[in-house]
Parts: C-alpha cells; structure tokens; sequence
C-alpha cells in the first residue's frame, strides 16, 4: 500500500526550501519544485539528477533530498531506503540519521528504529529527539503488545485507493459523515504534484440500520472548488460548515484558510473567508465547540512552538466576528506539527502530533477538559494509534464509537477512513451452591446478588445447585463496571453464606466463579474451633477470641437466626463442679459475642458440664498413650452451637429517639425548619 503522509498542501506543510548549489545543472528543476511543495514531481527530477551527477558529495545530497520527498509525501518505505542511501554516501547533515530512525519507526520496526537513534545521540548528544526516538519506541513496542480495548477496521466500503481522510459527522442520528477525498472524479481536473493524485473535495456518504454505506458523492460545489478543499466540521443544528481550502494560482500553492457556508434550503451556501492571520502564512482544519463560541485551528503563525501549531479563537457576539487567535501553550504544541483538532461533546480535546512521544509518524492524542484549560495530552495507544499517519478522530457524542484516518497497514491504499468501538467489558459472575461438610449440590437455594450501584436480582440454583448471573433476556448486564458486589445465599434448614467480588478498576472481561457453601442446622450442634481455657477458669483467653470471628461472621450473615451456645467438659472432676464451671464457660462466649454487636437476646448460654462427652471414659480407658488420652479429653472440652429459631425479628427499643421524617420541596431538596 503506498502510504501517504498528511503533510501536503491541505496539511499545512512547511517544507524545507533546498537551493541550488554546485550542481545547479542537475537538480536546479528538482529544487525548483521542492520549493513549490510538489514533492511528487520532485521525485523523478532528483532521481534523473542523480544519475548525471558525478560529485559523490553532490550525489549524496540528491540522494537526501530524494527521501525527503518521500517522507513528505508519507512513503515512508521509499524514504527509509533514500534516507539510508545518502548516509552510505556520507551525506554530512547528522539529520539524515534521525529521519532514517524515524522512517523505520513509523514502518513499525521499533527496535531497529532504537538501534539507529542511538546512532543519532552519539552523532547529536545535545538534541532531545534521540532519546526521546529511542524511548517512545520502546514504549510503542509495549503498547502494540498489550493493546487497549478498542477495535479499529476498515471501512472498506467508502474508502477508495487514494487518499481519504478527515470525517466529520453532519446531522444528529450520526448516519451521515462528510469526508475529504483526492479519489478521481473531484471537482478539479489537474493532478495536485505535492503527492501525485488528484485534487481533494468534500464527499457525502450516509450509512443505513443494517451498516450498509451509499456510494461516496462530491458535496455541492459551492465549497468544492478546483482545487483542494477537505478536514471540515458541521455544528450541531447543521446549519453551518467550516472546512479548510488551499488554493492554487498558476501552479504555485497559495496557501489554506479556513472558509464558512450557511445551510441555505438544502444546500450550501456561497463560502466566506474567516480572517485569522496574514495570507503569508496557513491555516486550517478547523474545530469548534458545542456551543460554536471556540474555533481551533492549526497554523504555521509567529509565536508558536515550531511546526504547525493548535491555536483558538473566541467568538465576539458583538463584533459578529473571530477574535485575536491565542496559541494553546507548550502543554499542547511541540517544535512538531500539531494537527487535526476535535472537541468532544463533553470538551475534551483530541489531536494529531508528531511532536510527542507516539508510535510513529502522527499519533492521535487525548486532553481531558479540565475547567477552562485542559489536562495534559495521553496518547491514546495501540490500536488507535500506529506506527503510520494517524488522525483526524471524531468520537459519536457521547458513545465509545467513531472514526478516525489513518494510513496504517490494511487500508486500501494512502490514507483510509477507519471506525474505532471499544466494546463495553463483559462480566458474569457464577458458581453452585454446596453443602459445607458432603460437597454434595443443593437444589432451590436463593442466590442474590447485591451491587454498591443499587442493583439487586436473584435467582434459585438448578438441579445441579448452579446459578449463572450472565445477561437479562434482553441482554442486560447484572454485572457491570466499577461495580463492588456481594453475593449471597440462603436455604431453608441451612445457614446461609456471603461472598464478594468487585469489578472496581477492573480493565479486562472476567467471568467470576463464586461457590457459596451452606452449612446444615438439621444435622445437630455444630462445634466451634477449639478454645482452652486455664484448669477451672472460665475467662475467655485474647487469643482464642479470634477463633469465634467466624460465628460472628455467621450471626451477621444470618440474622434471622438464635442460637444456643454451648459449652463441654470432660469427666475428670464431679458433675457439680462441671456443670457450674460449663456454664460460665458458655457465658463467657456469649458475653464477648454481644461485645461486638450481636443482640443479647439471639444467644442463650447453655453449660451441660460432662453430661455429653463426645468420647466416653470406657475408650478412653483403653488408649496406649497418655498424649491419646490427653486429646480424646481436649475433644469432650469443646464449644458448640446449635440454631434454636430462624424466625428471628430485632426487637424495636421503646426508649430510641425519635427521628422526624424529612420534608422535601418539590425540587427534591430537603426544606429548612425555622430557627434553624
């Protein structure tokens, strides 16, 4: 694909001027229409001009001027093999090696291009470009490695094999887009010699419910002209175009200013210069505003940071006029070109430059609204970005979907017009619900699912016990972005049980598994983990308070439950003694539980002293060892639980204060009472 870079006529090129020097007879017509920015004519002039030239030095120098004009025509194959020619010809200027690490950055070989501008810092130390190549290539090598969501393709449809590019949408359904085009059948019939196709219009094309584009048609000829017209924009009620038009007087490129047409009917209307600048210098690709109080622009003006710069005026009411254009500040601009602005619907700033640290060529590049400024600019990354041109975004008002050109691989040739989506991430969140002590599935458990959104839904488990919170019937999400979420479940003659997960900075798609396990209350006492205390003393010991956060965690996730604690002894005192020693043991349990929030009257206390010893003296009489005897007598000492109800209301304290309800106005605000 011949890739063609946007630094033409319509682009706001500010091109080298080279001037005729020894070998005048050789390259002075090459020169001559370098000068005049037709790069493409250029071309075959300096190669004809380098098989005359028998100065090596001379030679050298065609060779270098030969893969500037490529480079600025957007070759950039074609000027890594010139910019490489002319340092094998010892081509003097140290510039040629960074164009030559340039060249094979924006080709998408990244460590080759970090190989060639180390080659560039030796050769410079003191210019920042080389690290700063050396770096971003790096960088862009990870970028392409871990891609961001979005999903960019062709839109094959409407692009043809010469350059298209700059959409811009024109009615409010987002259906019809207006898109600059140097495809044959412009209004112009002449071949534009800065990059060898034909002059640039403004084309029409409409999509319909199915994706289907029309055919591609010139807009009206009242803003197509001859010669290049294109990187326009339409307000929002539709009725006013501004796009960018570069004229061409008797072969010579006049330069481009940014024009204006009222809707008039159907139709445009007869374009009006904006005035923002002297016609010595160049302006175009003009962006405004919501509100059509903001135009930004770019331009070679005095007083920028080098290159094209982004510059913007504000609309005087009163004068009906631009005001004075203001730079947008070294946040923004670079010694690079900036380019191709677009401000979203909700201000955020997009555009092109190859100025800041990218992936090759033009990178697309995001300033969040920030106030009456805007933040600092974020490269919007592979696969927005890529090693070729990438440019002129627009974003669907406030949608994750547009268009943006490029020059990439995978076009049908020069620059394209691609669509970008970033698809919503997709998250469900499923598992089973299991009985704690078999594994075995349980059938009819309620499962719901609780969102930090205020989302709530549930479900009953299937026939295997699983439940699956995927997508509504009418393909709702249950869960979604930046969402925390607690699942729970809950059965009859069980005790029910919590999980959570969250989807909270969450970059990637995932489907959670979460099994939610039950324990059974049909099944008698369930024992707590073991908890010692001294030889007659009932005092809870600190560190085995820890060991009853999971019947804590059990009572909250069960409020509906009372239970019975229980406390056990072994044999080896009198049943008097056992009993009354149990008992202050089960109390203690049940005092540190109400110490940390459980209602006193969901715990009854219950000492049954060594009445129910888990292993009876008989066998335990008949153990070996007195370690085997000494832990069959640790297992009657044990701490139980068992659910006496699971009908449990909190009870209403009568001596509560009394809270008044809040008045609201009809604006939904709570109203002041007076004296306060």
């Amino acid at each position: 694909m011949k890739v063609f870079k946007i630094f033409t006529s319509i682009s706001l090129v500010v091109a080298l001027s080279f001037t005729a020097n020894a070998q005048k007879g050789a390259s002075k017509e090459a020169d001559k229409a370098f000068n005049s920015f037709e790069y493409y004519k250029a071309i075959d002039l300096y190669k004809k001009a380098s098989t005359k030239e028998k100065s090596k030095a001379n030679r050298a120098e065609i060779l270098y001027k030969t893969a500037e004009c490529y480079r600025l025509t957007g070759d950039n194959k074609q000027a890594e093999v010139f910019y490489a020619k002319a340092i094998k010809a010892k081509y003097a200027d140290p510039l040629a090696q960074l164009r030559l690490a340039d060249a094979i950055k924006a080709n998408g070989r990244y460590n080759d291009a970090i190989i060639e501008y180390d080659k560039y810092k030796a050769l410079a130390p003191s210019d920042p470009r080389g690290d700063m190549g050396s770096k971003s290539s790096a960088e862009a090598q990870k970028w392409k490695d871990t891609p961001t969501r979005f999903q960019v393709n062709n839109l094959a449809q409407i692009n043809s094999g010469s350059s298209d590019f700059a959409p811009t949408y024109i009615d409010r359904k987002y259906s019809t887009i207006y898109f600059t085009s140097m495809r044959e059948g412009s209004t112009g019939n002449a071949t534009d010699n800065t990059i060898g196709q034909s002059f640039s219009d403004v084309y029409e094309v409409k999509v319909d419910k199915k994706g289907k584009w029309s055919t591609p048609t010139p807009i009206d000829k009242t803003i197509n002209s001859q010669y290049n017209e294109g990187a326009s924009i339409v307000n929002k009620k539709g009725t006013k175009i501004y796009f960018t038009r570069c004229d061409v007087v008797k072969k010579k490129f006049m330069g481009c200013k940014i024009m204006m047409a009222d809707k008039m009917g159907t139709a445009w209307g007869t374009p009006q210069d904006i005035v923002l600048t002297t016609d010595t210098f160049t302006v175009g690709h003009p962006a405004i505003n919501v509100d059509e109080t903001k135009l930004y622009f770019s331009s070679d003006m005095p007083g920028g940071m080098g290159g094209k710069d982004l510059w913007v005026s504000t609309y005087d009411k009163g004068a009906r006029k631009w005001g004075e254009p203001v730079n947008m500040g070294g946040k923004i601009n670079t010694e690079g070109d900036e380019m191709y602005p677009f401000i979203r619907d909700n201000g955020d700033l997009y555009y092109a430059s190859n100025g800041l640290a990218g992936m090759g060529g033009l990178d697309i590049f995001m300033c969040a609204k920030n106030g009456e400024n805007f933040a600092a600019p974020e490269n919007m990354k592979y696969p927005i970005n890529s090693p070729a041109d990438d440019f002129g975004l627009i974003y669907e008002a406030k949608s994750n979907r547009g268009y943006l050109s490029s020059a990439r691989e995978g076009g049908k040739g020069a620059d394209d017009i691609w669509s970008f989506t970033m698809p919503p991430l997709v998250y469900s969140v499923m598992g089973k619900v299991l009985d704690v002590d078999t594994k075995e599935p349980i059938v009819g458990a309620v499962v719901k699912l609780i969102g930090s959104d205020g989302s709530s839904v549930e479900q009953t488990t299937d026939a295997k016990g699983a439940y699956n919170f995927d997508a509504t019937p009418d393909g709702k999400r249950y869960v979604t972005q930046n969402v925390s979420y607690t699942l729970s479940s809950v059965m009859d003659q069980y005790l029910g049980d919590k999980g959570t997960f969250t989807t909270v900075g969450s970059e990637v798609a995932t489907a959670f598994t979460k099994d939610l396990l039950l324990k059974s209350i049909k099944k008698g006492p369930i024992r707590l983990p073991d908890i010692l205390y001294d030889l007659s003393k009932w005092d809870l010991k600190p560190q085995y308070q820890d060991s009853l956060n999971g019947l804590i965690k059990t009572l909250e996730d069960n409020p509906n439950i009372t239970i019975e604690l229980g406390s056990h002894t072994d044999t080896r005192d009198n049943n008097k003694n056992n009993a009354v020693l149990s008992q202050k043991r089960a109390q203690s349990v049940v005092d540190y539980l109400v110490s940390k929030g459980i209602a006193a009257d969901r715990l009854t206390a219950k000492g049954y002293g060594e009445e129910r010893p888990l292993i009876k003296d008989a066998e335990i009489a008949k153990l070996k060892s007195t370690e085997e005897k000494e832990a069959a007598h640790q297992k009657n000492r044990r701490s139980e639980f068992k659910v006496l109800r699971n009908d449990y209301v909190p009870k209403v304290d009568p001596n509560a204060p009394k809270v008044a309800p809040k008045v609201m106005d009809a604006s939904g605000e709570e109203e002041e009472k007076d004296g306060e």
